[in-house]
């Protein structure tokens, strides 16, 4: 029979593997962020645009996919941190919306805006919500200002009941003055754009762009791997928040996510394959001219590397979002999960997820046959 031990941690682990696919989604961010500063001429901007416009519905989908499971298997984090970190997780969802709106309505008949309005609502849309991510994750390592009252869960429903209450006034903004956490909302934005211009490279036709794409792998590549190296060092060598195995409860320990890492060689393993995989992609793009798939290999370098960061944050005894104010009140797999019958009913749903992935392979295959270059935009049936 399947423990309840066993479905909370399978759900970890499908939501760290959406976490991943979510970051390495973002190339298509990371692509808006850069269309005024990688492109001179308006039909130089159509093609980008097209060629994220191609794609942006994945990153939205994801997005949605993994707020909706976040919800059902561990209410009890969403409810603490949407609820309490209110206005960066605000901020970043409206940049989506954002996106959304500006794909869709750029070229139709009676914008009264023009295109030029829509594209600073994409940029934007890049550079806040990859950088906001990026300060959310972040907080799973670093910790969040709020309090849960576990005895009032008995009570959810009844008048003037509260589980989860925020500390600070901020509502999440407090959170952009942990450096550690800027220095992660900085990797993300630039590991974001590094993906994009190596999705440029494999994508686009179209020899200048390629050429200019190659320039800003290093210009964004660089800072990436800055500020990466300084949030996992600096994270490695920190206290953890470990928790208790028979009592629950919640400590400091030195090095608690190193040790981590060692602790679950499987983990430490493909974490190293994933940071190096992500390293060989962009290398080998900037000193190798005729080398144009470094966006799969950085791509699937990035699902595996953030895959294995959020395992480390939840698993092996670890406090996955700790409360730096009240270490009792910080929530783990264990103490903010649903029942035991919600996630075994979700657990059969999840099968279809491998079902579900083949499709968007095979599809993303399918259309990607051909390289996009102007003519093939202009050729084509529909156009951003």
């Amino acid at each position: 029979m399947i423990t309840y031990e066993f479905l909370q941690k399978y759900w970890w682990f499908i939501m760290s593997l959406l976490g991943g696919i979510l970051v390495f989604l973002l190339f298509v961010q990371g692509g808006q962020s850069m269309l005024a500063s990688l492109s001179r001429k308006e039909d130089e901007k159509k093609l980008l645009v097209n060629a994220l416009g191609r794609k942006w519905e994945y990153t939205f989908t994801t997005l949605v996919v993994f707020g909706g499971a976040f919800f059902a298997a561990f209410p009890l984090f969403y409810s603490t941190s949407f609820g309490g970190a209110y206005w960066v997780w605000m901020i970043m969802l409206f940049s989506f919306v954002l996106q959304a709106v500006s794909y869709e309505f750029q070229t139709k008949p009676g914008n009264i805006f023009g295109p030029t309005t829509y594209r600073v609502l994409l940029f934007l849309n890049g550079l806040i919500g990859t950088f906001l991510l990026g300060i959310i994750v972040a907080s799973f390592f670093t910790g969040s200002e709020f309090t849960v009252g576990k005895g009032n869960i008995a009570g959810l429903g009844e008048s003037g009941i509260v589980i989860s209450q925020w500390q600070n006034p901020l509502m999440g903004l407090e959170l952009l003055g942990d450096f550690r956490n800027v220095s992660l909302g900085l990797a993300v934005l630039f590991l974001a754009r590094t993906l994009a211009s190596l999705f440029f490279i494999n994508r686009l036709d179209h020899e200048v762009l390629e050429k200019r794409s190659r320039k800003f792998v290093l210009y964004n590549g660089l800072p990436f791997v800055v500020f990466f190296l300084v949030f996992l060092i600096w994270t490695l060598l920190a206290e953890g928040y470990a928790v208790n195995p028979q009592s629950g409860e919640v400590y400091l320990e030195k090095m608690k996510y190193l040790n981590n890492f060692i602790e679950m060689p499987v983990v430490g393993i493909l974490f190293v394959l994933g940071v190096v995989a992500v390293l060989y992609g962009i290398i080998n793009t900037i000193i190798n001219p005729k080398f144009k798939k470094g966006i799969w290999f950085s791509g699937v370098g990035t699902v595996v590397t953030v895959t294995m960061l959020l395992l480390v944050c939840g698993l092996n005894n670890t406090a996955y979002y700790p409360s730096s104010v009240d270490l009792q009140s910080s929530l783990t797999i264990f103490n903010s999960s649903s029942s035991y019958f919600t996630l075994s009913v979700m657990s059969v749903v999840s099968l279809f997820i491998p079902v579900i992935v083949g499709y968007i392979v095979f599809a993303w295959g399918s259309l990607e046959k051909k390289k996009l270059g102007i003519d093939e935009m202009k050729s084509d049936g529909k156009t951003y």
